[in-house]
C-alpha cells in the first residue's frame, strides 16, 4: 500500500560482539525498525503542528480518542455483518454511520480529521487510530502507547448497534464488548479514557461537560468521582443515558454509574482508584487490543510515536473533591474497602466546560450529511 522506494536500509553492524538490529533511515532523517513506518512521519508532523496545534489534551485530542473506539468496535466474532473492526468505516460511510444514535457527536472528529486524511497516503483506518494514539501523547499520565500500521479500509458500513449506548444495562454492554473480543476487564480499562474526555450532546443544551474534575490529565479521578453519590445535574435532568453526578458541572453517564456498581465490574472499577500505575498499564494494553480489532498482518510502528508528558507526582494521588469525603462514596466492591483519600482544600466549585476546538466545527453535522461524506462514499466505492 505504501511506497518505500525512497528509503535507505541501514546495514547490520556489530558492536562489542552484539548484533545491532537493522533499521531503516527515512527520507526525513528518522530511523525506524520497519521502512513502511516512514510514511507516518509527515502525518505525525501535520497532526502535531496543525490538527492538534496548541491542544494540550483538550477538545481536539478528546475527539480523536473517542472516534477510535467508535470505529474499532464495529466488529463481531460471531457475525461478519458487524464490520471489520478498526477499518475506517465510520468516516468512509459517514453518511450512514453518523446517523446512528451512539455516534452522536462523532461529526466533531470527522470535521477535525477529514481535511488531514485527504492530504496523506495512508488508509483512513490507519489515520483514525494513529491520530488517537497521538492524542494520547498530549495527556500527562498516559504510558508510552504502541502503534500498529497496515489496516485495510472498509468496503461497507458497520451496522447500527455495534457501539454500546450509555443507557444500556451492564449485561448488554459487556455482551457486546465480549462479542467484539473484549473482556469485562478490558471494558473497564478502556473507560479510563473518560478521565480525558467530555460530553457534547448528552445534554442537548450543553457541550464540553467533563466526566471528572481533571479532564486534561490521565489520572484516576474519574474512578473516584463516579463512585460519589449523585446529587445533581450540570444542566437539565431527564436526558437519556445521564444520571446525577456528585460534583457541580460534571456529567455522569448512566453506563459509567452502573459499571462502577455492578457485581461483575465494581471491584475492577475500584481497583483503579489511587492506583495510577494499574490504570495506565491496563488501559495501554486494552487500547492496543481495541485498535487492532478485525485487522491482520499489521506492522509495528511504535517507534514513530512521541513520548507523552510525564505526570507530576502530586497529580498521581487521587483525592476527594472539596467538601466531600469517604462518607459520600457509594461502596460497591464487596471484597475490598474503598481507599482512604484526602479531601482537596477550599470550597466546592462548579467545574468549567471544556473549551471546544475550532477545527471540530465544519461541514459535517451529526445527521451524517455534508460534502465530505460524499467524498468518502466515492472513495470507498
Amino acid at each position: 500500500m505504501l511506497s518505500t522506494g525512497f528509503l535507505l536500509l541501514a546495514a547490520t553492524a556489530s558492536v562489542y560482539g552484539a548484533a545491532v538490529e537493522p533499521r531503516a533511515t527515512c527520507a526525513t532523517g528518522q530511523t525506524v525498525k520497519n521502512a513502511a513506518c516512514c510514511a507516518l512521519f509527515p502525518v505525525l508532523q501535520d497532526i502535531q503542528n496543525d490538527m492538534f496545534a496548541g491542544d494540550t489534551c483538550g477538545d481536539a485530542a478528546h475527539a480523536a480518542l473517542r472516534v477510535a473506539f467508535h470505529d474499532a468496535i464495529g466488529f463481531s466474532k460471531t457475525q461478519s455483518s458487524f464490520g471489520t473492526g478498526a477499518d475506517g468505516s465510520i468516516f468512509l460511510f459517514a453518511e450512514q454511520e453518523l446517523t446512528y444514535g451512539a455516534n452522536l457527536g462523532i461529526a466533531d472528529a470527522f470535521n477535525l480529521e477529514v481535511p488531514f486524511i485527504k492530504k496523506h497516503n495512508i488508509s483512513v483506518a490507519d489515520f483514525i487510530q494513529f491520530a488517537a494514539t497521538i492524542s494520547l501523547t498530549k495527556c500527562p499520565g498516559v504510558l508510552q502507547p504502541p502503534f500498529m500500521m497496515g489496516r485495510v479500509d472498509a468496503k461497507a458500513a458497520a451496522p447500527d448497534g455495534t457501539v454500546p449506548e450509555p443507557f444500556q444495562t451492564v449485561d448488554t454492554i459487556l455482551a457486546r464488548m465480549a462479542d467484539a473480543g473484549l473482556t469485562a476487564a478490558d471494558t473497564v480499562a478502556l473507560l479510563a479514557s473518560h478521565s480525558i474526555a467530555g460530553a457534547d450532546d448528552v445534554d442537548p443544551d450543553l457541550s464540553g461537560l467533563p466526566f471528572d474534575s481533571t479532564p486534561s490529565v490521565f489520572d484516576t479521578q474519574f474512578f473516584v468521582e463516579t463512585q460519589l453519590r449523585g446529587t445533581g445535574f450540570p444542566g437539565s435532568s431527564g436526558n437519556q443515558g445521564e444520571v446525577a453526578s456528585g460534583i457541580a458541572g460534571e456529567i455522569r453517564l448512566q453506563s459509567d454509574h452502573l459499571l462502577a456498581r455492578d457485581t461483575a465490574t465494581a471491584c475492577l472499577w475500584q481497583a483503579n482508584v489511587n492506583n495510577q500505575a494499574h490504570m495506565a498499564q491496563t488501559f495501554q494494553a486494552a487500547f492496543a487490543k481495541m485498535q487492532n480489532l478485525g485487522q491482520k498482518n499489521l506492522v509495528d510502528c511504535s517507534d514513530v510515536i512521541p513520548a507523552p508528558p510525564s505526570l507530576p507526582a502530586s497529580a498521581a494521588t487521587a483525592f476527594f473533591p472539596a467538601g466531600l469525603s469517604h462518607a459520600d462514596i457509594e461502596q460497591a466492591c464487596a471484597t475490598t474497602a474503598f481507599p482512604n483519600l484526602s479531601t482537596a482544600p477550599g470550597a466546592a466549585v462548579s467545574l468549567p466546560q471544556i473549551v471546544q476546538a475550532p477545527l471540530t466545527q465544519g461541514d459535517c453535522d451529526d445527521d451524517g450529511e455534508g460534502k465530505f461524506s460524499n467524498f468518502f462514499l466515492r472513495f470507498a466505492n
